[in-house]
């Protein structure tokens, strides 16, 4: 992760910025708020600002707005700064670090707003396969297209290839085309001439230009508008970028690796992707199993983010009981990977002591994790009576399906005729037809208060 400080580098920041190292940020330092924005214009880069909160940081968020620049801003001070703290955040600031500054508090607070992780873990044989052919195609130039459901961590893929790739020691940048508005998106991507809009104050390095000679993530590429997906083709089958306002192409070097969690053939057919970047950026296909298809990771991942979580709160060991990691093998995971974390992380808090049993997991709605196996069952269960019920329909008319409805309902009614027309949604007197037409082809029709016999 890149963080930009900006302020003086003295005393208590000093040792922020330290511990944000040793944390494992790649930090770079603005004595001032024009300095900061000129370094971002030039495509430096961050990831996260960390901001003295005695600084103008309504004017630094001002301005950031002002150029199209998206980056999130955390102020930090001493407790004594309290006004200045409440200025900060209702600025625009997403948190407030207070100073002399704490190890786990900062790391917490980067990770959160940079949502950063570098954990890779996977144990599942279906899980390997898709890491071997990562491996693969690492090295390489190709485009690479990862896809799968939500929380089953395609951003920490993507790193992964990157960190493989012959491009690993030079800049890996991320943007996430569903988190930027759209009015923004072309400018935050391509950059910007000045005065090419209102607060266009000088030129600004997009993130094409930023990663050149590393890898661009376009995350979420799915959610990104069909006017601007020409452009994005060009700059991808071309290497060259146009920034908004400019007048002459400007050359770069990169490549690019998208993510979707959406189906991208249906939104070729839909009209909300074009055919012909799908083509251009899905050269190799990622496709990663959602964690309910590889019962072995979540096994694994369970284990680290139950010792993960008990040591950043300063907690004693915990593991998970056998029946726990039954249960958790066996619910569903509709968020994959970042459900499961966030469910063990309230779990290790709540845990009364070092075992942590199914009763003490729940969901954020408060409903325990062994309800949730259980309706997951039920579900399944349903489904598969559905399936069967279904494949047994197949071959037959709908004539033959409609007949075997009508007298198996009037058989559970015990011939009541009233009884089986409201089941059916039909009146009593299409049931009347219905069943003098089955009479007149030979078939035994239950009176009041029989059951049918065999068919004649």
């Amino acid at each position: 992760m890149r963080l930009l400080i900006v302020g003086a580098l003295e005393g208590q920041l000093t040792t922020a910025t330290k511990l944000a190292m040793d944390g494992g940020a790649k930090v770079a330092h603005a004595p001032s708020i024009e300095i900061a924005l000129a370094s971002l214009r030039a495509g430096r880069g961050a990831d996260l600002l960390l901001v003295d909160v005695m600084m103008d940081i309504a004017g630094l968020i001002a301005g950031l707005e002002g150029e199209r620049i998206v980056i999130p801003v955390v102020a930090c001070g001493t407790e004594s700064n309290a006004a200045a703290a409440v200025s900060a955040i209702r600025a625009g600031a997403k948190e407030y670090i207070p100073l002399p500054p704490d190890a786990e508090l900062i790391a917490a607070v980067i990770a959160a707003v940079a949502r950063e992780s570098s954990d890779f873990l996977f144990r599942d044989p279906v899980m390997a396969r898709v890491v071997k052919l990562a491996e693969q195609v690492a090295p390489s130039e190709a485009s690479v297209l990862i896809t799968g459901e939500s929380g089953t961590g395609k951003e920490v893929m993507a790193k992964y290839l990157h960190s493989r790739s012959k491009r690993a020691s030079r800049a890996f940048i991320s943007i996430n085309c569903a988190a930027i508005p759209e009015a923004l998106l072309e400018s935050e991507l391509f950059g910007h001439e000045k005065g090419a809009f209102t607060g266009a104050v000088a030129r600004r390095i997009g993130k094409f230009e930023e990663a050149s000679g590393g890898t661009l993530l376009l995350d979420e590429i799915s959610e990104m508008d069909v006017r601007l997906q020409a452009k994005l083709l060009r700059a991808i089958q071309e290497r060259l970028i146009d920034r908004v306002g400019g007048t002459k192409p400007v050359p770069v070097d990169i490549r690019i690796i998208a993510t979707s969690n959406r189906n991208l053939s249906e939104a070729v057919k839909d009209g909300s992707f074009r055919e012909d970047l799908l083509f251009r950026l899905n050269v190799v296909n990622l496709k990663l199993p959602a964690l309910r298809e590889r019962p072995g990771d979540t096994a694994a991942l369970a284990d680290h983010f139950v010792d993960k979580y008990a040591k950043a709160n300063g907690l004693g060991r915990r593991v998970l009981s056998a029946e726990a990691r039954d249960a958790l093998l066996r619910a569903p995971w509709p968020g994959n990977v970042r459900e499961l974390e966030n469910t063990l992380h309230r779990a290790v808090l709540l845990s009364g002591g070092e075992i942590i049993g199914p009763d003490a997991i729940s969901m954020p709605d408060g409903t325990g994790l062994s309800e949730v196996v259980a309706m997951a069952s039920v579900a399944t269960q349903a489904a598969q009576t559905a399936e069967t019920i279904s494949r047994a329909m197949v071959g037959r008319t709908v004539a033959d399906v409609e007949r075997d409805l009508i007298l198996d309902t009037l058989d559970h009614v015990l011939g009541n005729r009233t009884h089986a027309a409201n089941i059916l949604g039909i009146s009593i007197r299409t049931l009347r037809n219905k069943l003098n037409q089955y009479a007149d082809e030979g078939l035994a029709v239950p009176g009041p208060g029989e059951q049918r016999n065999s068919a004649a």
